[in-house]
């Protein structure tokens, strides 16, 4: 019954027998206990329960078995981000790439990466390139638009956060960055306007997250 052992797989993780664990969740999906994939699954359910370090020895572990899996590295480029080890986290991103090059999200970590490196030329190349994958995430708009303001662009960063606003207009960091492109412009209401936005949903998120008295 997969349910249970889907079930069975959480107790075990939360219990900290980890081998048991991955048995059982492979068991769901019908895996070996011991394959790449098994290890993978178990590395993902690993990061959802917040254990970073021991999801990261199971994704090395995944790729030991098997050299070419998909999502390994990426998993690891992940972890390794979390923890603002930015180097590690490109070469990861860039060898799940050469595996799963139609894989829209990798483009999209390989742009911030290149952005917090202060490579804006390779960073915008490859946020083009998480678009053209799939038109459906914010992320890489945002991401665009803030990489074109680095760029002293601030027009053409101008299109990107706009249609990210229109995509999710709860989003403060859009806001916040359409507001330092309105300024660049010269447009003071508009930078005031969206700023304004940004501050609004910053505090009503932050209130959001206060425990209950």
């Amino acid at each position: 019954n997969a349910d249970a052992n889907y079930v069975l797989g959480l107790c075990y993780l939360n219990s900290r027998r980890f081998d048991e664990a991955r048995g059982a969740f492979a068991n769901q999906f019908g895996f070996p206990a011991n394959s790449g994939s098994a290890y993978l699954l178990m590395a993902r359910m690993l990061m959802v329960a917040n254990l970073p370090e021991t999801a990261a020895e199971s994704a090395k572990k995944a790729i030991e078995l098997a050299p070419n899996i998909a999502l390994a590295h990426f998993l690891l480029g992940e972890v390794y981000l979390f923890k603002s080890d930015v180097e590690q986290a490109r070469r990861e991103f860039e060898q799940e790439r050469e595996i799963n090059p139609a894989y829209a999200a990798v483009y999209d970590r390989l742009g911030d990466v290149y952005t917090r490196a202060g490579q804006y030329q390779k960073a915008q190349e490859a946020l083009a390139k998480a678009i053209s994958l799939d038109t459906s995430s914010t992320g890489p708009f945002i991401q665009m638009g803030k990489v074109l303001l680095r760029r002293n662009d601030p027009q053409t960063s101008l299109l990107y956060l706009q249609h990210a606003e229109k995509m999710d207009p709860g989003n403060y960091i859009t806001h916040t960055l359409l507001g330092q492109a309105y300024r660049s412009l010269g447009r003071q209401e508009d930078a005031k306007k969206e700023m304004d936005a940004a501050a609004k949903i910053h505090a009503e998120s932050e209130l959001k997250l206060q425990p209950a008295q």
